[in-house]
């Protein structure tokens, strides 16, 4: 099957049109047959396409009148919500893991190759490389799901990971420490991908958010406990110098 399904590819090309000018807002677009006509698919795609746009707000569709640009922005809010990187992570292990079931049924070889390659780079890539690398081999293994709400879900949680502070610190203080690990647990998943098995997929995608979690809580514990040992200590030294006035 391929990586991306035809109507997706039919919609990406009915909105660079309308961004092209093509069809300004406001204005009604041709008729499914001459569409079709137009982009070489049938009519069935262009009705999937102009659903799949409709979702997004890029388009109106009014039964008995036809299908219109819409004159609003699409629908979209870029604000991301006070999240801890616990809740992130969490999340991330719920839809993932599905998402790598789902992309070891639909997975092309030229994804494998892709993902192969993103592993040797986790591997002997300096920091930065690696988590670029970690970024790309998880939005690869999204887009293999052939779906595309969950392509937008897990690009949106990966806005989350980098673009709250709290969330992003957390993760390069885990990361760097257990490189050679995350290397190994994204191989796992990379295997059962490999081998067209969903259940293997999930499962090692699951263990690599498992043993994430375990690492932020020990974590979490080592910093509360310094911080329980600076305030004893900064205690303690009011307290003796108390002592030594009275």
């Amino acid at each position: 099957m391929a990586a991306k399904r035809l109507f997706q590819s039919v919609a990406e090309q009915i909105a660079a049109l309308i961004d092209s000018g093509a069809y300004p807002a406001g204005t009604r677009l041709p008729g499914e047959r001459e569409l079709a006509e137009k982009l070489g698919v049938s009519r069935v795609t262009i009705r999937e396409a102009e659903i799949a746009l409709q979702a997004v707000g890029r388009l109106e569709i009014k039964t008995g009148s036809g299908v219109y640009v819409s004159e609003s922005a699409p629908m979209r809010d870029e604000r991301l919500p006070a999240a801890s990187a616990f809740e992130v992570t969490e999340a991330r292990l719920l839809v993932e893991a599905e998402a790598a079931a789902l992309a070891a049924r639909n997975i092309t070889d030229e994804d494998i190759e892709k993902l192969g390659a993103l592993i040797d780079q986790m591997a002997s890539g300096g920091e930065d490389a690696a988590n670029e690398a970690d970024e790309k081999f998880h939005l690869t293994i999204a887009e293999a799901s052939n779906n595309a709400a969950m392509v937008h879900t897990i690009k949106s949680l990966w806005r989350m990971r980098e673009e709250i502070p709290e969330v992003k610190a957390t993760y390069e203080a885990v990361c760097v420490h257990d490189a050679e690990t995350r290397t190994d647990e994204h191989r796992a998943v990379y295997e059962a991908l490999k081998n067209r098995a969903p259940i293997d997929a999930r499962n090692a995608m699951r263990e690599h958010f498992h043993r994430l979690l375990e690492t932020m809580l020990e974590a979490t514990e080592r910093l509360a406990l310094a911080e329980v040992q600076q305030q004893a200590n900064e205690s303690r030294e009011r307290f003796l110098a108390g002592a030594k006035i009275g």
